[in-house]
């Protein structure tokens, strides 16, 4: 009987590997798949989807200047310290459209809040349009 339990033993092995083994193979090989075709219907809403981006607000960042100062002395500031920045008041000051430099622009004043007139739109091509990073620091 010992024999007849090793035997039925080793043909579940044996079966076993080789579902295994096909398993694996079945994984391996490429099948075909067929994909229906789609219907051309005409533009892909072209009126409408210029408009969801009319509607969308972007952040305009406008940057007066950029200074250094040793960690110690930024340590000290507190209500009513005063950062001198090196940017004359009569100099344009930069605008960002996501972190890009596009326009510059002098600071005014408009129902008693800061607002800013654009001088220069700058073209895609121009040198100035540097990251917010690095413009700043000019």
């Amino acid at each position: 009987m010992a024999k007849e339990a090793q035997a039925t033993e080793e043909k579940t092995e044996e079966k076993q590997d080789q579902q295994d083994s096909a398993q694996q193979d079945s994984k391996k090989q490429a099948q075909a798949v067929e994909f229906s075709e789609v219907e051309q219907t005409g533009s892909a809403g072209a009126g409408t989807s210029i408009d969801v981006l009319l509607d969308m607000s972007v952040p305009i960042t406008a940057v007066i200047d950029k200074t250094e100062m040793p960690v110690q002395q930024f340590l000290q500031l507190g209500p009513g310290s005063v950062l001198k920045l090196d940017k004359p008041v009569d100099t344009p000051v930069d605008l960002y459209l996501k972190n890009v430099r596009f326009a510059t622009a002098t600071v005014v004043v408009l129902d008693d809040r800061f607002a800013v007139r654009i001088k220069e739109i700058l073209g895609t091509d121009a040198p100035a349009n540097q990251p917010m990073e690095q413009s700043a620091a000019n």
